[in-house]
């Protein structure tokens, strides 16, 4: 069900490319570089203050924290690791990497994540090109290579995803408790004519997959015995998820889902559990008309929280931290703009009650404009933010005072 040919999709996602850069040139100008700390109002705290760490960022993606103090960032088009050291971008990006193709509308180098028990293991997923068919096309990706020396050696290629991608299929990565490696892989889009693949047995796109550290999967998974899907997959029916966190109390496992137009989510993600994409969805097509005919059905797990209109959810992480008692249990959302209107990125906190009902939701970093691409817990305590800009930049969030 997944041969498709390269020429339709990537065509096709060249010209959706062409048409948003002309629109977003002809109707919005790049937000200005973040230099200086900020204050900026927030419901629960009064004021909160942004501090930029670093800047000079191409389209980063993802960051991860080494137990040194570095924080390893990837960029998307440049294909670049980089590493920030004592709060300075480091000229020197780590050599090593595989070579990236980023030819695409979103194609590119993507997700990073370090092994719990050795941070010198790196872990990254990115877009690369092979031959489908006799015919060119592309990939995920994931490898795993050791930091010797701010060097990247002994890199290996230990999954490869089965399918075509259209090229822009998002990815995530995170360890979990029990020492598996979490990843999501997204690609299943209705207007390029991959919308199938999140119900397809024989592809990986459009699912959430459970790995072992060495890429293989485990004996565990929900799959291996009845064989309805490939043994890596953990969950089926999603569109494209660009985050995953664990909720510090309960220990689910949640990822974000961003749908075309409205209809984005947030899902507990349990394993064997189908998530309904395309079949069962709130979102509409580009075009305008509902991608279901109906929003939920019985036999499928309906969204934990749902956006309208779409937010275009990014990375996701639930604040534990002490410098915000008042946040205790917030989950915060980067958003990439709302209502697909460039320069309308932010970061979103969500409020739940002791029942987990969502009560309150508030946007914030709004000023700045800046399409929020990660957001994560440091080991300080402080919420960091990356922005995905041109320009784009590593943000703290410290108490005003």
């Amino acid at each position: 069900m997944y041969r498709r040919k390269r020429n339709a999709i990537t065509l096709f996602a060249i010209f959706i490319t062409c048409s948003f850069s002309v629109a977003a040139q002809d109707a919005f100008v790049a937000p200005p570089s973040i230099t200086e700390p900020l204050l900026l109002p927030s419901f629960e705290v009064g004021q909160i203050k942004v501090v930029p760490v670093a800047t000079g960022l191409a389209n980063p993606w993802a960051m991860a924290f080494r137990d040194n103090g570095d924080i390893l960032v990837t960029e998307r088009y440049t294909g670049k690791l980089r590493v920030i050291r004592d709060g300075k971008l480091l000229e020197r990006d780590i050599p090593g990497v595989p070579e990236v193709y980023s030819a695409v509308f979103r194609a590119g180098l993507m997700a990073v994540a370090l092994h719990p028990d050795d941070d010198q293991i790196v872990y990254m997923t990115f877009t690369k090109a092979i031959m489908h068919e006799g015919e060119p096309n592309q990939a995920v990706s994931l490898v795993r290579g050791r930091l010797v020396e701010d060097n990247l050696e002994d890199v290996e290629e230990i999954f490869v995803a089965k399918g075509v991608d259209s090229g822009i299929a998002a990815s995530a990565l995170m360890f979990a408790p029990d020492g598996k490696l979490m990843m999501t892989l997204g690609g299943s889009y209705v207007f390029l004519g991959t919308g199938e693949y999140a119900q397809d047995p024989e592809v990986h796109y459009g699912k959430v997959l459970r790995l072992n550290a060495d890429g293989t999967a485990p004996d565990d998974n929900p799959f291996v015995e009845s064989g309805e899907y490939l043994p890596e997959v953990y969950s089926v029916g999603h569109r494209n998820q660009l985050g995953m966190t664990l909720h510090p109390e309960t220990g689910q496992l949640w990822a974000s889902e961003n749908g075309p137009q409205g209809g984005d989510e947030a899902n507990i993600i349990e394993p064997g559990k189908n998530y309904g994409w395309p079949l069962a969805s709130y979102s509409r097509n580009y075009r305008g008309d509902w991608v279901s005919q109906t929003p939920w059905r019985e036999e499928f797990e309906s969204p934990t929280v749902v956006w309208w209109p779409s937010i275009a959810p990014s990375a996701l992480t639930f604040y534990t931290g002490e410098h915000f008692p008042k946040w205790q249990g917030n989950l915060f959302v980067g958003a990439m703009m709302e209502g697909r209107i460039p320069g309308t990125g932010h970061l979103q906190r969500i409020v739940f009650n002791s029942r987990g009902q969502e009560i309150r939701r508030e946007s914030m970093l709004t000023e700045l404009k800046h399409r929020v691409r990660d957001v994560r817990q440091g080991p300080d305590g402080y919420l960091y933010v990356l922005t995905d800009e041109e320009d784009g930049a590593l943000l703290r969030i410290e108490p005003a005072n």
